[in-house]
């Protein structure tokens, strides 16, 4: 007895008793799939099995077929929930998404929202597009809604992106995310934050993407942790770029009249809003890499690319200002013609148009365009018009400032 269980032990540990193996891997809900070992090539790779994927047969469609089908399925769902037939025809395969992509153009271009990257690029031109931000005081929750309001948009609103405000002995932090409750900075949902300083007065916006390479932002990662080249990390760090600077001024003297606001977009050239400007657009979210992420040098060439562009007065950060309201006699209040868009009046309204040097080639037109605008109109709900240079996670970021109280301010 005591040879033949030797024997069985030896046998079981060169690999010829693999019917029991078989069987506990069924155990896990493999079923019956047939798995196809590549020739051995390598030692490391002789104990490796992957299974065999066949791609769909909707890949193997003309690309002629594709571009009219997609194309005109594009030009008809204009509006949410229907346009999200043209996200589920990016799911498809590889060849599908490639062609939607090719299809659908950015914001700037189209003015309408399709894709997550979507809210990350700058809006249209021409027309700003219209949202509307519902408050939840309970858990100091905002959520942003595609739409004129809640009222009119119904089921057809889309959620945009949602944020939490998060209260901190010396600062406050309001989380950015992609869907309704997850504002874990860990998740793939994470857009970014919100952080202020201690009085209230001074907003800074992070965005955990990174910018593009024609901007200088100073990065907050953990660019003082260095990891060897042979361990492996366990998830990317959290990584947060300041892209915009907002800062209130200081009321000392307690005189009556609306917040005085100014807004730095660090990733946004002054020359976006000249004849013939761009603005940086990223097209697809980027993967933080550990050499760029760790490197200790990350920050220092940060400061200096940023140095060196404010040197350089055409490719200065660009500056928004609130629109100075007028005094109404009648009303007794200070008045902003909103066009319509806010019917409550309150201290958090306001309107940010491009704050310019006369020296400067900027058109009258567009210094005295509103770019972007906040109102109330009712409990807990606000209205928030944006439009080029703007994204809509810079604008509903801006607009989240205006919620926190600021004591030396009013």
């Amino acid at each position: 007895m005591q040879f033949k269980s030797m024997f069985r032990d030896s046998k079981g540990r060169n690999g010829k008793d693999k019917k029991p193996k078989q069987r506990t891997e069924n155990k896990f809900g493999l079923g019956n799939i047939n798995f196809h070992s590549a020739p051995d090539e390598s030692s490391s790779s002789s104990s490796s099995s992957y299974p065999l994927c066949h791609e769909s047969m909707w890949a193997n469609l003309p690309p002629e077929l594709l571009l009219d089908i997609i194309g005109r399925l594009e030009a008809n769902e204009t509006t949410w929930p229907a346009r999200k037939a043209v996200v589920a025809c990016a799911s498809v395969c590889k060849s599908w998404r490639e062609i939607t992509k090719e299809i659908v153009k950015t914001p700037e271009e189209c003015g309408l929202l399709t894709f997550p990257m979507s809210l990350k690029q700058p809006g249209p031109r021409d027309s700003p597009i219209q949202c509307f931000i519902r408050r939840e005081r309970a858990t100091s929750t905002y959520r942003l809604y595609l739409g004129l309001s809640p009222a009119l948009s119904v089921e057809a609103s889309k959620l945009l992106l949602a944020a939490r405000r998060i209260k901190k002995a010396t600062k406050t932090d309001t989380l950015i995310s992609f869907t309704a409750n997850d504002f874990s900075q860990t998740s793939d949902n994470y857009a970014g934050r919100l952080r202020s300083n201690f009085f209230g007065s001074k907003f800074y916006i992070h965005d955990c993407q990174p910018p593009p390479s024609n901007s200088a932002t100073q990065s907050h990662a953990w660019s003082w942790k260095r990891i060897s080249s042979k361990k492996v990390a366990p998830r990317p760090p959290i990584c947060n770029y300041n892209v915009a600077t907002i800062s209130y001024e200081l009321n000392v003297l307690r005189t009556r009249g609306p917040r005085r606001m100014n807004c730095t977009i660090h990733t946004v050239p002054v020359s976006a809003i000249e004849e013939g400007g761009t603005a940086p657009t990223p097209s697809t979210f980027s993967s933080y890499g550990l050499d760029e992420t760790f490197d200790t040098s990350s920050t220092n060439r940060a400061e200096s690319k940023e140095s060196s562009i404010g040197n350089n007065t055409s490719n200065r950060p660009l500056v928004l200002k609130n629109k100075s309201p007028r005094w109404h006699e009648q009303l007794q209040c200070w008045c902003l013609n909103f066009r319509g868009r806010v019917t409550v009046a309150s201290v958090k309204n306001f309107q940010l148009v491009a704050d310019v040097d006369p020296s400067e080639n900027i058109p009258e037109s567009e210094q005295e365009k509103v770019i972007l605008q906040f109102g109330k109109i009712g409990k807990d709900i606000f209205t928030m018009d944006y439009r080029y240079p703007l994204s809509a996670f810079q604008a509903f970021a801006i607009c989240l400032s205006s919620f926190d109280t600021k004591p030396v301010c009013e």
